[in-house]
């Protein structure tokens, strides 16, 4: 499928394949028709984590050049990150060279910054640890100077932060945009819950989809933050309580909301870190729905729907995208998968049919803490 270049001309000018999983059943539409999809009983749950300036050019001891992804805080003042060798986003990933060998202790410096390798993972020694000269306000106002956002080749110009925010960003946690959100406009989230639907928001620290290092790409996602605020455990609880379906847009919400839920204490409100992976033979408990990209085979991302659908399902799904001239990756256009859609709505359909899979799953979900009561407040109904 031939990815998107460029930013549509707005959010919400792209298109919309809507899938039903139970008998395989795929229209076209615009993405704009998302609210007449939904029915008064649905929940619509949004990641509201903001990207992060998250790509940050970097001058090794010897003055080699490194590019450093920037992943998150740990404890204290550390971040977790990537380094990349000499190069830019203009070229393929995996055809960046590496960066040169850096041992613990070993300085970078950046425009007006400067940090030091804390640790280098197991996994990888490009994965790491680092500890920045500054702290708080002026460590943040000094990646925001000096960083831009993580991008790929198949993009034919440089991206303004702004571009790959959505448009309900709140905490700068997120190391590529949450890309399945940024069609949604706040007009068409008014049109949805004027449709009687119910809009929540969790917070997921969406971590990069490449590294170009074969170790840690074959691994991704690698273990990412969440936090669930309570009004949002509520809503959900409400929407299944009355039969609605719960419709996560992207699969960080997916990442968050099950991995929460497979802990021995289910789905409580609070912050954690989960290495949940999903994918063929898992069963979602609380998610239902979901709203991505459109994906091909051989993408992880693909790999993730596809407990959602079953995959000769999604494939004929993806070639029917691909005939009606659909773009991919995160400038692209849409996919939803919404369970029973078949029910309770007209369709063009394909000649696919499949019945929903009943695949079980499991998860090693870290602990969680309670949520903070500073986060964006639920659109409840």
């Amino acid at each position: 499928m031939t990815p998107a270049t460029r930013p549509p001309p707005s959010r919400d000018a792209i298109r919309l394949l809507v899938v039903d999983p139970r008998s395989g059943a795929v229209a076209d539409r615009r993405f704009d028709a998302l609210p007449q999809l939904l029915v008064p009983a649905d929940l619509l749950v949004v990641n509201d984590a903001a990207t992060l300036p998250a790509s940050l050019p970097a001058r090794g001891p010897g003055g080699d050049a490194v590019e450093v992804r920037l992943l998150g805080p740990t404890a204290g003042d550390r971040w977790r990150a990537v380094l990349l060798g000499a190069g830019s986003w203009r070229q393929r990933t995996e055809d960046r060279p590496p960066p040169p060998p850096l041992a613990v202790g070993a300085r970078l410096a950046f425009d007006g910054l400067g940090a030091s390798i804390a640790a280098l993972s197991p996994l990888s020694p490009h994965l790491v640890e680092l500890a920045f000269d500054r702290a708080r306000e002026a460590l943040w106002s000094a990646i925001y100077a000096a960083g831009a956002p993580v991008q790929y080749a198949h993009v034919d110009a440089a991206l303004p932060l702004w571009e790959v925010q959505t448009a309900y960003a709140g905490r700068p946690w997120a190391a590529e945009m949450p890309s399945a959100g940024r069609p949604l406009t706040w007009e068409l989230l008014g049109a949805i819950r004027a449709r009687g639907a119910a809009v929540a928001w969790l917070t997921h620290a969406a971590g990069l989809s490449a590294t170009g290092d074969p170790d840690i790409d074959a691994v991704l996602p690698l273990p990412e933050r969440y936090d669930i605020p309570a009004r949002t455990v509520a809503a959900i609880e409400a929407a299944r309580a009355r039969g609605g379906r719960i419709i996560a847009v992207g699969t960080t919400v997916v990442r968050a909301v099950e991995g929460a839920a497979a802990t021995t204490r289910g789905l409580v409100p609070g912050s954690g870190e989960t290495d949940l992976v999903i994918g063929p033979g898992f069963c979602p408990r609380m998610v239902s729905s979901v709203l991505s990209g459109v994906h091909v085979p051989g993408e992880s991302h693909f790999e993730l729907l596809a407990a959602f659908a079953p995959r000769r399902t999604l494939r004929a799904a993806v070639g029917r995208a691909a005939a009606l001239g659909y773009r991919g990756h995160e400038l692209g256009d849409a996919m939803l998968i919404l369970d029973g859609a078949a029910e309770t709505h007209s369709w063009t359909s394909s000649s696919a049919t499949a019945s929903r899979p009943a695949p079980t799953g499991a998860n090693t979900t870290r602990s969680t803490t309670p949520a903070s009561t500073s986060l964006p407040p639920t659109i409840s109904t």
